[in-house]
């Protein structure tokens, strides 16, 4: 089942173009990658699919209905967003910031209850933040204070997940223990549209990356099929071997340095490249 649609999005920032262009189809249980270079226009993307930034045009829909007509508490429980940027009140402890996360589903005839004290838990252990439920989340490190704020949009329980760079900050092993979650998540039905730096990161962990370059959808596809050496030199502009790692043959890349794109000839298309100008040339 497709829960999210996404039809020649079109975006600006001060009458700058930001996005052009964007297709983009997100099922149930799965996750989806956004990759490519700075300033490329994937956090106005993921402020777009969450109502906080007002397309141009195109079309955005979410669970069937026009996010744009959905009313602000029917987003809320049907999405949440992890922004780069977060201040916490003064002096709150991490237990009551994850326990922001129910509000949603709070209202005249709904109180707090034990299912909402099971969530906030739920969260706080798959993010390792249980052993800080009484800290002040200004006391914390940064990346402490980054799992807590993961912790209250996972016990949003939306069935989906938008995130914005949600390792940054985190030493390794942390790192590897929200993208697991994240997959378990998947696996549990929920879908996850997920920005990350990382491409070996989004490779391994996506279903589905989507590479971006200057506000538009350069390929997107399986990432065996779009993690290419020439797909690497296009966005990136650096030569790289792609590897296949050990067990599961997820995509490696390997930086071999700088690359001379004005000596070289041209890149042959990737399947996944033509696959996205092919889809662009249908719309137009």
């Amino acid at each position: 089942m497709t829960l999210l649609q996404v039809r020649q999005l079109r975006a600006s920032h001060r009458q700058r173009p930001v996005l052009q262009g964007i297709d983009l189809n997100v099922d149930a249980g799965q996750v989806v990658a956004i990759v490519g270079p700075n300033g490329c226009g994937k956090s106005t993307l993921l402020r777009c699919l969450a109502r906080l930034h007002r397309p141009d045009g195109g079309e955005i829909r979410l669970g069937g209905s026009p996010l744009w007509q959905l009313k602000p508490r029917e987003v809320a429980l049907r999405l949440a967003l992890l922004p780069q940027a977060l201040t916490a009140p003064e002096g709150i402890t991490v237990a009551a910031l994850v326990r922001y996360g129910r509000h949603p589903h709070q209202g005249w005839f709904r109180q707090w209850s034990p299912g909402d004290d099971a969530a906030v838990r739920d969260a706080m252990t798959m993010t390792d933040t249980l052993h800080l439920a009484g800290a002040r989340i200004d006391e914390l490190s940064g990346g402490q204070r980054q799992r807590c704020w993961l912790a209250m949009v996972l016990a949003q329980q939306t069935p989906l997940l938008l995130l914005d760079e949600p390792t940054s900050m985190l030493d390794l092993g942390h790192q590897v223990d929200v993208l697991e979650c994240i997959r378990r998540l998947a696996a549990a039905g929920r879908s996850v549209v997920i920005v990350l730096h990382d491409l070996a990161a989004a490779a391994r962990y996506a279903d589905v990356l989507l590479v971006m370059r200057e506000g538009r959808v350069i390929a997107q596809g399986a990432p065996r099929d779009v993690v290419t050496p020439a797909l690497i030199r296009d966005v990136y502009g650096i030569e790289a071997a792609v590897l296949a790692a050990p067990g599961d043959g997820a995509p490696v890349v390997v930086p071999l340095g700088a690359s001379a794109i004005a000596k070289q000839p041209a890149v042959p298309d990737t399947p996944a490249m033509l696959h996205a100008a092919q889809l662009e040339q249908e719309q137009r």
